[in-house]
């Protein structure tokens, strides 16, 4: 049938297509659902991606698909997926087009979706001059003066790694926080100041933060901000289906994206906390390889109970 795969990736961020590709190259016929409503979208560019360092996100995915498209058994389709129903080598899948869609495997590379930006200003800023990653877009602030806003105490290692791009850091706890007196002085022994005064707001001109303002007054300038967003899962499907999700909203996997449920994979942010695109891409290659191999055993496996049964059926004197 038309609508039968053997693996159906719903997310289409780097995981997904770089698992669409292995699976490709492996001669598996897959079909990648994609809202194309990535989280990343709010960013001009892709980082620290070898051969790929500063692209834009649309070129990024177009080069993918491009490249992907050269291998037939793998398709694509822009919608969202509501319903998944079925066990391990027959999962049907629905989509709020209507489409229903037979899948032996499935594999969730959903990413995960910012909770609202509770700061006034943030969202302005987000994505332009506000980020959560230093690996992928600290380079662009270097030596710029920069606000950490960090609640936790164990974030405080935020601000000893983006020391090493810009020695002009700020601290903004945005209220009561659990610090320790040592960990204060820690940082004003690297002259980094700490505020313990909720923001109240957060002033920029086009997208580019100029300062932020405390609600007991205090201004403090700056070119850049790295926050520590709350996010959740990209779709409930997961946790509906059984698979286990750890207390940072990730889907728990082996090594090689298994989750517990038989027949269910997840890659990519949605199952790490590690948010960086070259990392989702490795683990989507890695679930990509799993699940071959456990297609290609089943297949083998199917084969040769075929044949024996085949041959019991045969009468005597034509298996002699």
């Amino acid at each position: 049938m038309e609508n039968n795969f053997d693996v159906v990736i719903i997310g289409g961020g780097p995981a997904g297509l770089n698992a669409a590709l292995v699976l490709g190259r492996s001669r598996k016929n897959v079909i990648v659902i994609d809202d194309v409503q990535p989280r990343n979208r709010v960013t001009k560019e892709t980082h620290g991606f070898l051969t790929r360092d500063g692209v834009s996100l649309d070129e990024f995915r177009r080069i993918a698909i491009e490249q992907i498209s050269s291998y037939p058994s793998v398709k694509f389709s822009e919608e969202t997926v509501e319903t998944i129903t079925g066990t391990d080598g027959q999962f049907t899948i629905k989509t709020s087009n209507g489409t229903v869609y037979q899948s032996k495997k499935i594999v969730f590379t959903v990413g995960k979706k910012d909770k609202p930006l509770d700061i006034e200003g943030l969202a302005a800023v987000y994505g332009k001059s506000a980020f959560v990653c230093t690996y992928c877009d600290a380079w662009e602030l270097r030596n710029q003066p920069l606000v950490i806003i960090v609640k936790n105490a164990k974030s405080i290692l935020g601000a000893k790694m983006l020391s090493g791009w810009s020695n002009q850091l700020t601290v903004c706890t945005d209220g009561p926080n659990e610090w320790t007196d040592e960990q204060r002085e820690d940082l004003k022994q690297h002259n980094i100041d700490a505020f313990d005064s909720p923001i109240d707001r957060i002033e920029s001109i086009e997208g580019m933060v100029q300062q932020i303002i405390l609600k007991d007054g205090t201004t403090i300038p700056c070119k850049g901000i790295f926050f520590a967003p709350k996010l959740v899962s990209g779709s409930n499907l997961p946790r509906e289906l059984g698979c286990e999700i750890n207390d940072a909203g990730s889907v728990v996997v082996d090594t090689f994206g298994k989750t517990n449920v038989p027949g269910i994979y997840s890659a990519g942010d949605v199952a790490s906390e590690l948010y960086q695109a070259v990392t989702a891409a490795s683990m989507g290659a890695l679930a990509a390889m799993s699940i071959n191999s456990e297609l290609q055993l089943e297949a083998w496996e199917n084969l040769s109970e075929f044949n024996l049964n085949k041959n019991r059926e045969q009468p005597l004197s034509q298996t002699t």
